[in-house]
């Protein structure tokens, strides 16, 4: 299978341009593409991770990645998928979050020999002359047809300012300007992109005329990413500061067993052929590949020492069996007692397991919470810190939910 076909196979390709030519280019290693990523936080989360993935694949096959990082359009902000105005960041946040993200790309990316790009927009956005950016790039846009785009659409109810309406100029000029000084002949981007994209498809046609080449391409990277990139706790980071191997490996472990397969697909690099022939696993045999898609995600970003780590961890946990010296933990101070005491829903609250007291006492109540396997029905339970020494205190909430508390 071509590399194109196999996109196609993994439900990755959602809208294209011009698909032979497309085909083409990406079968023969000729393709210099690009995807976008806004630098919004100091760490790329799973909702990039398609795209991460999907760069590595076409590196694979020989063609060239360019990763554009957004210091220019940041500034701005995407309206995209949005239904409120981003918040405007300093440009010392973009470029401390800028650097943030080439230290985690390359480990899906190869950027040695000119294999691969990293670029950042603010290079030619920041130096702009609005006057000659009116005459040069504005009069290639219809507003009529701008407003008829679904990613303004969207806000135009709740009011959309002049400032973000900019947004699809300038990521048109991105490709314009990566088309001219690096080669870029194609760019992906997730499906609420696609009226951008096609902004800088068109833009180098006026400009440069109709045989320059431009291809267009549009993946299901933000509409399944984003969702990907949420749980009922907020987002899953790349950076194991934020999200360690093992909550990393337990969000993959946990997946819905009507995605899991889509997301081995989508995701891995275990051949397509093998996860075809897990489409007929049904019941525990689905665990299974829950647990080997976890495996192969963590190993991917945080290397195989911490997946195996996790792994272990998980497998002693829901089995009682073994170390659990791998599992996430936290360590109390001597502070977070009163009177040598600290009560059950200052321990869910402070390990991070609720989110504030209010939260613990309804998990409490309503029987979601256990220490060392018995479950506690008091809110008002309270433990010393001889109850911390040694191997500490497992405590559970919920079903998935595990925390290790010891104290220093």
């Amino acid at each position: 299978m071509n590399c194109y076909e196999e996109l196609v196979a993994r439900g990755l390709i959602a809208q294209v341009t011009n698909e032979e030519e497309i085909k083409k280019m990406v079968n023969a290693g000729e393709a210099t593409f690009y995807i976008g990523f806004d630098p919004t936080a100091d760490s790329l989360h799973v909702g990039h991770f398609m795209a991460l993935c999907l760069m590595k694949r076409l590196q694979m096959a020989g063609n060239k990645p360019i990763a554009l990082i957004g210091g220019g359009t940041g500034m701005v902000g995407d309206p995209s998928g949005r239904s409120d105005m981003r918040q405007m960041m300093t440009e010392e946040t973009i470029a401390h979050n800028c650097d943030c993200f080439k230290k985690q790309m390359s480990r899906f990316i190869d950027f040695s020999e000119g294999k691969a790009l990293m670029v950042n927009n603010a290079d030619w956005l920041l130096k702009l002359n609005y006057i000659e950016l009116l005459r040069e790039v504005g009069a290639c846009f219809s507003v009529n047809n701008m407003l008829r785009a679904e990613c303004y659409k969207q806000r135009m109810e709740k009011g959309l300012s002049f400032l973000e309406f900019n947004y699809m100029i300038m990521q048109s000029y991105d490709f314009y300007m990566l088309f001219q000084n690096y080669g870029c002949n194609m760019q992906f981007g997730g499906d609420d992109q696609w009226s951008n994209m096609l902004g800088g498809t068109e833009l180098i046609r006026r400009k440069l005329g109709k045989d320059a080449h431009a291809m267009t391409i549009t993946l299901l990277l933000n509409s399944e990413g984003k969702k990907m990139g949420k749980t009922q706790s907020g987002a899953v980071w790349l950076d194991p500061e934020k999200t360690s191997p093992y909550d990393f490996y337990q969000y993959w472990r946990n997946v819905a067993d009507a995605d899991v397969l889509k997301c081995l697909r989508m995701l891995t690099f275990l051949p397509i052929e093998q996860i075809d022939e897990m489409d007929k696993w049904e019941g525990s045999q689905l665990n299974t590949a829950k647990e080997i898609l976890a495996w192969e995600l963590t190993k991917l970003v945080h290397g195989e020492e911490e997946a195996q780590k996790a792994q272990t961890a998980a497998r002693a946990l829901f089995s009682g069996q073994g170390s659990l010296e791998n599992m996430p933990s936290y360590c109390l101070k001597d502070e977070d007692f009163t009177d040598g005491k600290i009560d059950i829903l200052a321990v869910l609250q402070k390990s991070g397991l609720a989110s504030s007291r209010s939260e613990a006492r309804r998990n409490v109540e309503q029987g979601g919470v256990s220490i060392n396997g018995s479950q506690v029905k008091d809110i008002k339970a309270s433990y010393g810190k001889d109850d911390f020494t040694g191997d500490g205190m497992m405590v559970k909430r919920g079903k998935k939910n595990f925390m290790k508390v010891t104290i220093e």
